[in-house]
């Protein structure tokens, strides 16, 4: 029996008379437990029925059945069934007293602690309050596994439906656990606190307590409160990461942006100076005034001697008073040099093909960093004066001219109306300036000296790798065209070197090799390559790591243009004029 001084603390259940110990519990166990499921009724098979129609169902439809339970004001009432044994309960006749309702042990089982408020018959009394509403206590079904209000909770005070149904009029109930079939409630009652009372577990005692598992980490809590605690670190946590995330976002992207905007900036700034450079509007002056700082320059380093200083510069005058190139940095037999090494070397080529012989030019003190334009022309004019094809065509300039003989020859040829769009580009003048020059001036200059040239773009790549397959083909194309000394391994062309110009600098085609693999490899001179170097080349037996520098394999060549100048004859005075109004609009072959 619980000491009723204990229990005065305790909050009940009107429903299911489960004990919690504070308001905040009840209303968590009342909409948890009872308002949001359905209540079915105990008199009958309904169900679905909320708390508030299962009350006025019970009222209208089982009226009768709430009749023995009508209260006395001011009075209290014995509910008491005596024992079906041949022992009489006297607990009805002995202990009327107080505002007290007795109920009987052996009647209605109650779990009790043993020889506690016994009676002289052995039943025990239970307080019941007063003025109980039977619909109140009417017991959750899903709590014992049975039949609504057919089994009294352990270790709880038994209510008054419980009482009625004891009471009620004997029915054919089975046992919901084992099958058997009793004749009455308060039997069927008996036999499962006897035969079954292991698998009814009291709340009350801890039994079968309520858990709440996370749904963020399964984690098990025992009361709402702490699980719901618990979620909401789960949730702080995941606001404080997804708010790190994206901060860790947002500077990412303030840096790419930064990132970006500056390497604009320098973009910018580097077309700027090359467009500056390339203008000459650097005031930096040109070839004569860079000839004259570098070699001061070397002096102060000691590099050279003042001796070899005004030695040098005084070359320098005379050949811009001439207009003839000093030959400083020519070098002469490299091409030579080259057919012998592929008569008797060479086991992975099957075939090259060589232009006709020309003088390789080397970049000097005076145009160092933007002549490589002026020192490929020099390559490309002394390939045609040592062609016999073109020498009556050529008379008058037997000589390769220098850096501000060509500057001024260009000069030349704008004022005859060539290229009037490359003239406005540079605003007319060349001479004196550091100014870099491509394959439309190159184009513009060689046919102002009646020689027939062709100027083509191959402004994408013609492959899927970012190569010019396409071009490799032209050469050769080119180069093997001439019938002429076909027959071997080494094919020496008629044909003059080609201009080649890409972003930023400028060289010379002076063959194509055929390997045995059936690639391509083009061989180049470049103006970039010190005299010292080629020269050494035509003083010994040429190797094949001394080809290095000349070879150029198509994944070599992967610039996004290539534009080539190539020279196929003569023009007459006719044909000149014609190519003369054509360059008015200045368009180049585009291949593809």
């Amino acid at each position: 029996m619980v000491d009723p001084k204990s229990r005065s603390s305790m909050l009940v259940c009107d429903i299911c008379t489960q004990e919690v110990s504070s308001e905040d519990d009840m209303k968590s166990h009342l909409l948890l437990v009872h308002m949001e499921q359905y209540c079915p009724c105990p008199f009958c098979t309904i169900s679905g029925l909320t708390y508030d129609e299962l009350r006025h169902h019970i009222h209208t439809a089982h009226a009768d059945a709430l009749e023995p339970w009508s209260e006395d004001e001011g009075q209290d009432e014995k509910i008491h069934e005596g024992k079906t044994s041949s022992t009489n309960c006297t607990l009805g006749k002995e202990n009327n007293t107080g505002n007290q309702k007795m109920i009987c042990e052996e009647c209605i089982p109650v779990d009790i602690e043993p020889n506690k408020n016994k009676t002289q018959s052995g039943c025990e009394v239970v307080n019941v309050p007063k003025n109980v509403d039977f619909l109140s206590r009417i017991p959750a079904s899903e709590d014992f596994g049975l039949p609504t209000a057919v089994v009294l909770e352990k270790s709880a005070p038994p209510t008054a439906s419980a009482a009625y149904i004891a009471g009620s009029e004997d029915l054919a109930v089975e046992c919901p656990f084992c099958g058997e079939t009793k004749n009455s409630i308060d039997k069927l009652e008996v036999h499962v606190r006897m035969e079954h009372g292991d698998l009814l577990a009291s709340p009350n005692k801890g039994y079968a307590k309520q858990q709440y598992e996370c749904p963020m980490c399964s984690l098990v809590c025992t009361n709402g409160n702490l699980l719901q605690e618990h979620v909401n670190l789960h949730l702080e946590e995941s606001y404080d990461t997804a708010k790190i995330t994206s901060d860790s976002i947002l500077a990412r992207q303030l840096q790419n942006e930064e990132d970006k905007r500056r390497r604009a900036e320098e973009a910018e700034r580097e077309k700027i100076e090359f467009q500056r450079l390339q203008f000459g509007l650097d005031n930096t002056g040109g070839y004569r005034q860079q000839s004259v700082q570098n070699l001061q320059r070397a002096v102060a380093r000691g590099q050279i001697h003042p001796m070899e200083f005004h030695l040098q510069k005084a070359e320098m005058m005379e050949s811009l008073a001439t207009g003839v190139d000093d030959g400083r940095t020519r070098t002469s037999g490299v091409l030579e040099a080259l057919r012998q090494y592929y008569s008797f070397a060479g086991p992975d080529v099957h075939r090259v093909w060589l232009c006709s012989p020309l003088d390789h030019y080397s970049n000097s003190v005076g145009d160092k960093g933007w002549g490589c334009g002026f020192r490929n022309l020099q390559m490309l004019l002394s390939s045609v004066f040592f062609n016999d094809a073109y020498k009556d065509f050529l008379r008058d300039y037997r000589h390769i001219p220098c850096i501000p003989k060509i500057q001024e020859m260009i000069e030349d040829a704008w004022k005859e109306g060539f290229d009037p769009q490359g003239a406005s580009h540079f605003r007319g003048k060349l001479q004196g300036t550091r100014a870099w020059i491509g394959a439309c001036e190159i184009y513009c200059l060689l046919t102002s000296l009646k020689l027939k040239c062709r100027i083509l773009d191959f402004h994408t790549p013609s492959s899927p790798m970012g190569t010019h397959p396409l071009l490799f083909e032209w050469v050769l194309k080119y180069y093997a065209s001439d019938t002429r000394g076909t027959e071997g391994k080494v094919v020496c062309s008629s044909k003059p070197a080609i201009y080649l110009q890409h972003q930023g600098h400028s060289r010379t085609i002076v063959g194509i090799e055929e390997r045995k693999n059936k690639s391509y490899c083009i061989l180049l001179f470049d103006p970039g390559c010190p005299s010292e170097v080629m020269r050494r080349l035509t003083r010994k037996n040429v190797v094949a790591a001394d080809l290095k520098q000349f070879r150029r394999y198509a994944g070599g060549l992967k610039h996004k243009q290539y534009q080539v100048v190539a020279v196929e004859g003569m023009l007459s005075p006719e044909e000149k004029a014609v190519r003369l109004q054509m360059s008015k609009v200045f368009q180049a072959e585009r291949i593809p």
